[in-house]
């Protein structure tokens, strides 16, 4: 055996710890002067890492929002879950959480940060928390006609706040490292521009340049209204021996669906992380492997290819069929990651004040009117629906907060913005960013609607119709994207 821990007393090996502090303490300054400083910050370099799950699937019963009509939780097809990741670099801990709902309101997050830093310290800045978008989940924001339930915010919460202490309790040395690769196929821009009259009045009474999903194949088609974002990022974590701990994937896919009607589902993002636990091997280690895939800036993008007609599928085949395609492209990136035995960690957030897009007296009164013809509680038509989210928005204020936020591993940049962000803001971000990797995480820190760029509001089309899913004033994504580029530029220069 060469071990030279195997020849060496019990004392002296319990003093190298000592030994090693006495060593870096000689170490040299400019000038032949001992270095404390340069000592300490040697030895604070170990980057430690951890990841931890848990579920919140909501009980049978429950409100699924992500359509126009609430729909009820009759089965479930595959549990919910919170997936998080803790980094830390020794002086610096970060906290990337992503929970399967279709989008998680700000105070959720607020108080599971709360309960974080109750319990850990760790300051709510340092932590991001994103929704997958998945629209088979529990309702957790009022939208269109769902409702959540209190009981599960409440126990939404209190499950975030659990995945992130957990995961802080499995902090472990560990190496980091990241890359890229592209899955083009598997994303289509949603909004077409298609022969004049053949767009159907929007439910103000309007006329759109755009149509959002139109019929597939349709003679009537132009082309795209805006581009997808093929990459696919990776961020590997890995123990100091090779072991798996995490798989942190960012793409720019809105969700998939094809679920089964009644079914909880995680959608592609959460068979994406089984298929990774599956692809690495990692299945029953301890502590268990965690993969998550976060949504990119999708907010006009699906994996719909509206220019033909499609077969119809069995329920979830789609979902299998996209999560298989990504993962592949991932564990190739993956096996050519080189990963660092330490890298710096850092965090900024700020908040920015934006206005809300608020219905006039005109609109509000031809609303009620709507509404009152209705034939029951449940609004049915598009111009019913539109007409109630007019009336409750008629009461929100006239601006709100925007929490935006930037984060930085080394030298990848992961901005997060609460909105369902179209594809050529996230492409904006990369192309301007200083640092050499950069990608988005949509529906972060809360859910301020749809974010689509001055242009593409003038085109009009679903995403920008205005309602408690898209309020923003027309020239927010400009203002976002400057405040995070000046977030961008504060990590870039912190050394």
């Amino acid at each position: 055996m060469n071990d030279i821990s195997s020849r060496t007393p019990n004392r002296l090996r319990a003093s190298w710890p000592r030994l090693a502090l006495v060593l870096a303490l000689l170490s040299l300054a400019p000038g032949g002067r001992a270095d404390p400083l340069r000592a300490q910050t040697e030895a604070a370099r170990v980057f430690r890492a951890g990841a931890a799950t848990s579920n919140i699937t909501p009980a049978l019963g429950s409100s699924i929002n992500g359509n126009m009509q609430d729909a009820r939780a009759a089965h479930v097809h595959d549990e919910l879950h919170v997936r998080a990741l803790a980094l830390d670099d020794g002086q610096t801990r970060l906290m990337i959480a992503v929970v399967d709902n279709c989008m998680v309101p700000r105070e959720v997050f607020d108080e599971a940060k709360r309960l974080v830093q109750e319990h850990t310290g760790l300051p709510p800045e340092h932590m991001l928390m994103s929704a997958t978008h998945t629209h088979s989940a529990g309702t957790a924001v009022a939208i269109f006609q769902s409702e959540a339930d209190p009981e599960y915010l409440e126990f939404l919460t209190v499950r975030i706040a659990d995945a992130a202490r957990r995961a802080m309790n499995n902090l472990e040395p560990a190496r980091v490292g990241w890359g890229t690769g592209q899955v083009p196929d598997q994303l289509f821009n949603r909004r077409w521009r298609m022969r004049p009259g053949t767009i159907p009045p929007n439910p103000f009474g309007g006329t759109d340049q755009v149509r959002m999903n139109p019929p597939a194949g349709s003679p009537d088609l132009l082309e795209p209204a805006g581009p997808t974002d093929p990459e696919l990022s990776i961020v590997s974590i890995q123990a100091r021996d090779g072991r798996p701990i995490a798989i942190l994937a960012n793409y720019s896919l809105h969700y998939v669906g094809g679920t089964k009607e009644g079914e909880l589902s995680a959608d592609y993002f959460g068979a994406f992380a089984e298929r990774m636990q599956e692809l690495l091997a990692a299945d029953r280690l301890d502590p268990p492997f965690v993969g998550m895939m976060s949504n990119g800036t999708s907010g006009d993008v699906n994996n719909t290819d509206h220019r033909r007609k499609y077969a119809a599928r069995p329920a979830y085949a789609q979902i299998r069929a996209v999560s298989a395609t990504v993962a592949a492209e991932a564990l190739r990136v993956y096996r050519a990651i080189p990963h660092a035995d330490w890298v710096p960690l850092a965090a900024r957030q700020t908040e920015l004040t934006l206005g809300v897009r608020l219905p006039g007296p005109a609109d509000l009164e031809r609303a009620r009117r709507i509404m009152l013809g209705a034939r029951g509680p449940s609004m049915q038509t598009r111009e019913e629906i539109y007409a109630r989210e007019t009336v409750l928005l008629g009461g929100h204020p006239s601006s709100v907060p925007v929490l935006l936020q930037v984060l930085r591993i080394g030298d990848l940049a992961i901005a997060a913005i609460p909105c369902e962000v179209f594809a050529e803001i996230g492409l904006e971000l990369k192309r301007r960013s200083p640092f050499p990797a950069t990608f988005t995480i949509s529906l972060a820190n809360g859910y301020n609607g749809y974010l689509p760029t001055p242009e593409q509001h003038a085109l009009g089309g679903y995403e920008t119709w205005r309602a408690r899913s898209s309020y923003l004033e027309v020239g927010a994504s400009p203002m976002i994207v400057e405040r995070l580029m000046a977030l961008f530029g504060e990590l870039k220069v912190e050394r």
